[in-house]
């Protein structure tokens, strides 16, 4: 039953799952259906809590290490990546792997690998100790890579052959923020080459997208996503940088902040790719019982990407 003020919601779209979270949760759940539980995760398949326990009540287990996995385990690594030792590290245990790397990331991998191949030193824009960062800078040997995380970083780098140059970026950082950094590397290094088509992937770009076509009408806005995930922070940030007065990041609808939600009247919704649609639904749920809601979606763009599971698990 519906009490208090009218509160009007605004849904961004395209909002949570991307591809590659669907396709690394798919991997994982065929993978307990076609060999039994238990099946081994190395970190968090995706960086959502409600995701992880759902997961986990189906029989996977997650570890942080391949230490912890028996010999002859199956084990799955996250959509984030790996560095190469971790596959290498699973064939001399014995274990029976599956990598669940976002492809958009494999892609980033690979361009890493070409550039070190070809004598050049990569700088990779992105978070320090974050799982995709720790992945990409693993493909190739130590001090191949430079992070850079800021714009002083950009700023104050130093290439000893600035010749042979070449960027990468994470896949799920803000489109703003990387703009004015890779604009600062390419004015100091005009020949540094980067890759053909940008590294951010479409799904982060285009929830930023929908976040910032919503920011305008909105008092607030609530993304659903998980603290440690980095494409549903930079919706935050994208928000307040668009002119939403604010906006937060809360996990799920037990975690609202009531006292925060007075004074506002209309209320901007996404999710980060991590998270799912169930999460906004409990959301609206939730908000229908203290509010007289009205629903409304902005879509800036439709979806229609599709990454399969690898192939010996469509074979079950």
């Amino acid at each position: 039953m519906t009490q208090g003020k009218d509160l009007t919601v605004i849904l961004a779209a395209p909002r949570g799952f991307c591809a590659g979270v669907q396709r690394a949760i798919s991997i994982v759940e065929t993978t307990l259906e076609k060999y039994g539980a238990p099946v081994y995760v190395r970190h968090e398949i995706v960086h959502n809590k409600f995701v992880v326990d759902s997961l986990r009540a189906k029989g996977a287990i997650f570890v942080k290490e391949l230490d912890e996995v028996p010999s002859g385990a199956h084990v799955v690594f996250s959509a984030h990546g790996v560095p190469k030792v971790i596959p290498q590290a699973a064939i001399a245990a014995n274990l029976d792997f599956l990598d669940a790397t976002c492809p958009l990331v494999s892609k980033v991998h690979r361009e890493v690998e070409q550039h070190h191949a070809a004598g050049r030193t990569v700088l990779l824009v992105g978070h320090r100790g974050h799982p995709e960062v720790i992945g990409t800078m693993g493909q190739v040997p130590e001090g191949s890579v430079i992070l850079i995380e800021t714009d002083d970083d950009a700023r104050t780098v130093v290439i000893e052959d600035p010749e042979n140059l070449a960027y990468a970026t994470q896949t799920t950082l803000s489109v703003d923020e990387v703009k004015d950094i890779l604009a600062i590397l390419k004015a100091r290094f005009p020949h540094i080459q980067g890759p053909r088509k940008e590294d951010i992937c479409y799904a982060t770009t285009n929830r930023q997208a929908a976040v910032k076509a919503i920011a305008a009408q909105a008092d607030a806005i609530i993304i659903i996503g998980a603290p440690n995930s980095s494409n549903s922070n930079r919706l935050v940030e994208a928000a307040l940088a668009a002119g939403c007065p604010k906006a937060t990041l809360c996990q799920r609808a037990t975690d609202i902040d009531w006292a925060w939600l007075e004074s506002v009247n209309r209320l901007g919704v996404s999710a980060g790719a991590s998270a799912p649609e169930v999460l906004v639904e409990e959301l609206i749920n939730t908000l229908q019982q203290r509010f007289n809601v009205t629903l409304q979606e902005v879509k800036v763009i439709d979806e229609d990407v599709v990454f399969h599971i690898p192939a010996k698990l469509r074979k079950a």
